[in-house]
């Protein structure tokens, strides 16, 4: 088939390529000129592992193009891919402005009837306002809905390995097409759930909420194990034990991120209030999540003593490992809320520090991102770990304890694990102090801790 697919970001560059590899001839579209040219050039302006060789393998097998328009033959093109962002507005509703645009676009230049396939995440009903704004083309567009469902990082083995591939469409033929366009992805069995346009809207903005819900309800309970004395470990695995709940999404961390959960959270409680229909649960997972930096801010306070002029050295600032988004990344809250009670803050992250350093550019004087992740404990207080990376899941443990400095009181130096990987006994036996989310702080054993009191 011919395709073009507006938006060259994580979902449209990711959807383009993936079904250029499959054959298709597909030309990407985006209205920025510097990330087009990069992309002409070969370089991708994202971070995504996997998805760069695949760029480069179909761009030169003349299956992939890019542009900053539609020109001949796509003109022609069997489907138009709406791949553009939807983002929160003043209120936290979701912004289609991008996607309707797109749609006027589509309906100007389109010269043979096709599918518009919307891919982006919106309200519902928003597919039906693309279609009446393609109903003024001179050719029949049909206007579908299919939802993606790819997660950064892991967004190429997501689009050739899907757990569902959910179509919402009205006729039979766009059905079928669309069948046939995913055929090759399905060849160990049926993963297409067909649906209504409306309905397949909704979908994305509930499956997103409801592991959101998930994540910060664990975040919760961790914070009151805090208060009682409970593990949350153990919390952990008794409730996953549980086939009804299982054992996915159970973990205490620093709170959800990226460009997905915190945006659709949002527009989906957003749109049950325009509706009439107050979404309390998707209203309280995001109020949760709004809270867990600034309780992680407490833990690190009542780790080190007052933060006003000390230095805390942050592991992790990309949201989720393997991507260098920081788009509501916990990193960001929790450095602001950091800055606020007067601590300085260095980090390090193996992707994400550029974008960091940017979007701390206000306060180049307090933050300082540097390229060797050790190099980040020199002089620093305590060390907070906020994304898994691998490459910080088994670390030297005697390194970080040499470079931190000493509590306060003359104790051992404090590390905090905000995503519960480090083995406890390990931290402790290299003379640090350990403090997880949702456990108990556990010291270092006395001849440790006197070790370290010497050096």
């Amino acid at each position: 088939m011919r395709l073009v697919a507006f938006g060259v970001g994580y979902v449209g560059l990711v959807t383009g390529t993936g079904l250029a590899e499959l054959g298709h001839d597909v030309l990407c579209v985006d209205i920025d000129p510097d990330r087009i040219a990069q992309l002409q050039d070969g370089v991708i302006p994202i971070y995504e592992p996997g998805l760069a060789d695949l760029v480069r393998r179909n761009v030169r097998a003349g299956r992939l193009k890019f542009a900053t328009d539609v020109m001949a033959p796509f003109d022609e093109a069997d489907a138009y891919f709406i791949a553009v962002g939807t983002p929160p507005g003043p209120d936290g509703a979701a912004d289609i402005s991008a996607v309707l645009t797109v749609g006027d676009r589509i309906a100007q230049i389109a010269k043979k009837p096709a599918l518009v396939v919307n891919k982006s995440t919106v309200p519902v009903g928003t597919c039906d306002a693309v279609q009446a704004r393609v109903d003024k083309s001179k050719v029949t567009l049909e206007v579908v809905s299919n939802p993606e469902f790819l997660k950064e990082g892991t967004a190429v083995d997501d689009f050739f390995k899907p757990d569902r591939i959910v179509l919402g469409a009205r006729s039979e033929h766009a059905r079928e097409t669309l069948r046939a366009l995913y055929a090759p992805l399905q060849l160990s069995g049926e993963r297409v759930v067909v649906t209504d346009p409306r309905s397949s809207e909704l979908t994305k903005y509930a499956a997103n909420t409801m592991l959101a819900i998930r994540v910060s309800f664990m975040n919760e309970l961790a914070r009151l194990c805090h208060a009682t004395g409970a593990d949350i470990h153990a919390v952990r695995m008794g409730v996953g034990s549980d086939a009804r709940i299982g054992k996915r999404f159970l973990y205490a961390g620093p709170g959800y991120g990226g460009s997905c959960f915190p945006k659709d959270v949002q527009a989906l409680f957003h749109l049950g209030r325009s509706h009439g229909v107050p979404m309390r649960l998707a209203e309280a997972a995001h109020l949760a999540n709004e809270e867990q930096a600034h309780f992680l801010a407490h833990l690190v306070e009542g780790s080190v003593g007052a933060l006003s002029g000390k230095t805390i050295a942050l592991w992790g600032l990309a949201f989720k490992p393997e991507t260098d988004d920081i788009r509501e990344a916990p990193s960001v809250k929790l450095t602001h809320a950091l800055l606020a009670r007067g601590a300085r803050v260095v980090a390090h992250d193996p992707e994400a520090g550029k974008n960091f350093a940017k979007a701390m550019t206000s306060q180049a004087g307090r933050v300082k991102v540097v390229d060797r992740d050790y190099d980040a404990l020199d002089g620093a207080h305590a060390l907070v770990l906020l994304t898994e990376w691998r490459s910080y899941r088994a670390p030297n443990f005697g390194e970080i304890r040499k470079r931190l400095l000493l509590a306060d009181d003359g104790g051992p130096p404090v590390v905090i694990d905000g995503r519960n990987v480090w083995r406890p006994s390990e931290v402790t036996r290299a003379g640090l102090r350990y403090q997880g989310i949702g456990v108990p702080s556990i010291q270092p054993s006395p001849d440790r801790a006197s070790t370290t009191a010497l050096r």
